[in-house]
């Protein structure tokens, strides 16, 4: 039975406070004097519609959030004045403020819920692999950060340890949900590397190996021009608050984004499918959230016909060397057309072929099909991102807009070669569901992921150094008699990289080797705030590898680092929440 605060489900109404929206609407093309125009009030097309239906009765205003029954006056009145969103965090506050109050030991009260239908899907947690026997660790790059989000509003609900579903905790989404202060590329080349390797936190005979990598981030106002399709769920699972009214204003931060050199269409899917708006210039900002605000929510998913439309759009829209990209936002409930993952990936994979890639938004709770989103973003060239409040679509709509929607490195695929002279065995922390076979590392057929302008990517490998009392020991397979020892002994091991630039079809490779040097005792705080992220989500999934990882040591060793990001400290108090629910 799983618990959630009673303002997890209050209105847009009190989501937004005056302030926040007179911004959207000045930067929609309204005005701070007055309200926004309709577009066909002034003389200007109103969005084009197929079939327009009526649009329902406005809804009656939502009620004020109940007050906390507990704590104290000070507790009680701060709750009176502070504004919540659907997931129960002040939207009016930063991550950092949001989880400050959060965090504090007055608690929202719990209701309890029925089981929801949420669908999650996850490989079997990576092992330990013995060098010797395999020394090729192949996979395909993630920058993905659904499920740090979507576990974030969990725990804001009120989830304890065992309400969370292991399968929705995917550890290189919790890495790399966050920014690092990685090496910037050479001059000329696509990746800067970090390597670096330190005493791993949660098995004192272990050590942690760290690969990072980092694309060179692009003046959006000096990017390719861009096409987007919003191809939208309306469909009746959508209506709640933290469903499509988030989704509206989520769309209309990425519009206030757009020049007139960019180009929007909206697809929207039911039970059938409507074309809102084709090829709008992206500084019609009137006509384009005119069109985003008039949606509702009624009917069934015909999320097969909707994804065919927004194709048919993007292409037929389509910018030559321009930023081409579906963009879906759903709660990925798909129950008219094609509705099975293998279907759907079938689809998408034949689209993209064209040159138009898709990114997924998440949206919502209680019916989230985080499995099918999963696997269409990554049969689409795309990103998927969960959105569970108005600063997390900030985050990925317009803070990290170029790293979203701007893909420069096509198919990145990293090989590690280990060692056996140093490394008796390792394990890669996550990624169960990019792992690729050692020969897909040179078959530029093979599909691999995508990474965008100004990413971050964070691989980390938990060792057994050779020698160590955990060593795992062979009868009939040593490495101590390589001829090569002597040559190669002051080497972990050589990380490839190999990835193509848009549009080609012929990879390029670098290597980078690890070394002595690399290994240290006083690791970087990079290093050690991705280790604490790998061990809340270790722990969050009850891994059966994570040593003596607890919550309490994550909370000891984060005041030890020299951290100024909100979102990190938003994580920092999101532990201090499940500590204290344990």
């Amino acid at each position: 039975m799983k618990k959630k605060g009673i303002f997890a489900k209050k209105g847009l109404a009190v989501l937004m406070t005056a302030a926040l929206a007179a911004g959207m609407l000045t930067g929609c093309g309204g005005s701070e004097e007055g309200p926004t125009k309709s577009p066909a009030s002034d003389g200007q097309e109103a969005p084009y519609y197929e079939n327009e239906p009526e649009m329902p009765a406005e809804a009656p205003a939502e009620e004020p959030p109940e007050m906390p029954s507990g704590g104290s006056d000070e507790a009680v009145a701060e709750a009176a004045e502070e504004p919540w969103d659907s997931a129960g965090a002040a939207t009016q506050n930063s991550p950092y403020a949001r989880g400050e109050a959060n965090a504090d030991e007055y608690y929202l009260p719990y209701q309890s819920v029925e089981p929801d239908g949420e669908e999650y899907e996850k490989a079997e947690e990576n092992g330990f692999y013995i060098t010797g026997v395999q020394p090729l660790s192949t996979f395909s790059a993630d920058v993905d950060t659904a499920s740090y989000a979507n576990v974030r509003r969990m725990i804001e609900d009120g989830y304890t340890l065992s309400d969370i579903n292991p399968d929705a905790v995917r550890p290189e989404e919790f890495i790399n949900y966050f920014s690092y202060d990685l090496n910037y590329p050479k001059r000329g080349e696509m990746f800067g590397v970090t390597t670096e390797i330190a005493p791993c936190p949660w098995n004192e005979d272990h050590q942690l190996m760290m690969v990072g990598m980092r694309t060179e981030a692009i003046d959006m106002s000096e990017a390719p021009d861009s096409n987007l399709v919003f191809l939208l769920d309306v469909s009746g699972s959508m209506s709640y608050d933290d469903k499509l009214p988030l989704l509206q204003e989520s769309f209309k931060e990425l519009v206030n984004e757009l020049g007139e050199k960019d180009t929007v269409s909206i697809v929207t899917y039911a039970s059938g499918v409507e074309t809102v708006l084709k090829g709008a210039k992206g500084n019609e900002k009137d006509k384009i959230c005119s069109a985003i605000d008039e949606l509702y929510a009624s009917g069934g998913t015909n999320g097969e016909g909707g994804i065919q439309r927004a194709y048919q759009l993007a292409e037929a829209y389509f910018i030559k060397g321009g930023n081409n990209r579906v963009i879906l936002a759903t709660d990925g409930d798909l129950n008219i057309g094609i509705s099975e993952p293998d279907e759907l990936e079938k689809l998408i994979t034949e689209k993209k072929e064209n040159g138009v890639y898709l990114s997924v938004l998440g949206f919502g709770t209680g019916n989230i099909k985080d499995n099918n989103m999963e696997r269409l973003a990554d049969c689409g060239n795309g990103n998927y991102a969960y959105i569970d409040s108005l600063f997390e679509a900030k985050k990925v709509l317009v803070e990290e807009m170029g790293s979203t929607l701007l893909t420069i490195a096509e198919d990145v695929k990293l090989q590690v070669e280990f060692n056996p002279d140093r490394v008796n065995a390792y394990r890669l922390i996550g990624y169960e569901n990019r792992m690729l076979e050692a020969s897909d590392f040179h078959d530029d057929s093979k599909d691999a992921g995508e990474i965008g302008a100004g990413h971050t990517v964070i691989a980390l490998y938990e060792i057994i150094p050779t020698g160590s009392r955990d060593e795992i020991s062979l009868k009939y397979q040593s490495g101590s008699e390589d001829s090569g020892k002597s040559r190669y002994s002051d080497e972990f091991a050589t990380v490839s990289v190999r990835y193509k630039e848009p549009g080609k079809t012929q990879s390029k490779l670098k290597s980078y080797v690890v070394d002595e040097e690399d290994f240290t005792k006083a690791p970087s705080d990079d290093f050690v705030f991705a280790s604490l992220a790998a061990e809340f989500a270790m722990i969050l999934s009850d891994s059966p590898h994570k040593g003596t990882a607890t919550l309490e040591g994550i909370i000891e060793e984060y005041s030890t680092l020299d951290i100024d990001d909100e979102y990190k400290e938003e994580f920092y108090y999101l532990v201090r929440m499940m500590a204290k629910r344990q």
